[in-house]
C-alpha cells in the first residue's frame, strides 16, 4: 500500500507472573497479553489460538488475556496444551486471531521440552497462523525477526518489549489476514 505505516510502540511490561506461584521459563510479561488482544482487535469473548502458549492459560489475569473461548497449542504436554501438536503442522481453524510466543532460536530451543529440533521458525509459524484465521483475522507473534509476510498479508503493528536493562529488546508483530 501506498503511504501506509504499520502502527509502532513500545512497552516496557512487568515480569511475569502466573497463577499459583507456577515457574515457566519463557512466560509471558504481565500486561503484554492485555496490549497483544487489543493489537489482535479480538474481544474477550473471540476465540484466540496461542502457539507455543501451553502456559497462557495460567496468567492471573482473567478479564483481559485469555479468553473463555481461547485455546492454546503446544509441543510440551506438562503445559497442558488444548492441542498437542508440532506449531509446525497445519493448525486447526475458527480462530479470530492467532498470538504466538516460540523460542527465539533453536539454541534457546534447548531451553523447553520440545528441544532444537522441534524448532518453528517465524516464518512457519506465519504461514500456519494465517491459514487458521479468516479474512481480517489478525496474527501476533513474539520474537527476535519478524518474518516476511506472504501476498495478501499487511503488516498492522509492531510493538518493541523491553524487560529491562541488560535484556534483549523483542518485538511483537501484528499482521492481517487480506481478503
Amino acid at each position: 500500500m501506498t503511504g501506509y505505516r504499520p502502527l509502532s510502540d513500545m512497552v516496557i511490561p512487568a515480569r511475569p507472573k502466573l497463577l499459583n506461584g507456577k515457574k515457566f521459563y519463557g512466560a509471558y510479561p504481565a500486561g503484554l497479553l492485555e496490549r497483544a488482544r487489543a493489537m489482535l482487535g479480538v474481544n474477550i469473548n473471540d476465540p484466540v489460538l496461542h502457539v507455543c502458549g501451553g502456559m497462557t492459560k495460567h496468567y492471573p489475569y482473567p478479564r483481559f488475556s485469555i479468553g473463555p473461548n481461547d485455546r492454546t497449542l503446544d509441543l510440551d504436554p506438562a503445559t497442558d496444551p488444548d492441542y498437542l501438536q508440532d506449531a509446525r503442522e497445519p493448525y486447526p481453524a475458527g480462530f479470530k486471531g492467532v498470538l504466538a510466543d516460540p523460542p527465539y532460536s533453536a539454541d534457546e530451543a534447548k531451553n523447553y521440552k520440545p528441544g532444537a529440533s522441534a524448532y518453528p521458525t517465524p516464518g512457519i509459524i506465519l504461514r500456519r497462523a494465517l491459514d487458521a484465521v479468516p479474512p481480517g483475522g489478525r496474527v501476533g507473534i513474539l520474537h527476535f525477526k519478524s518474518p516476511n509476510p506472504p501476498k495478501n498479508t499487511r503488516l498492522v503493528a509492531v510493538l518493541g518489549v523491553w524487560m529491562g536493562y541488560n535484556m534483549a529488546i523483542r518485538s511483537f508483530t501484528f499482521y492481517e489476514r487480506e481478503a
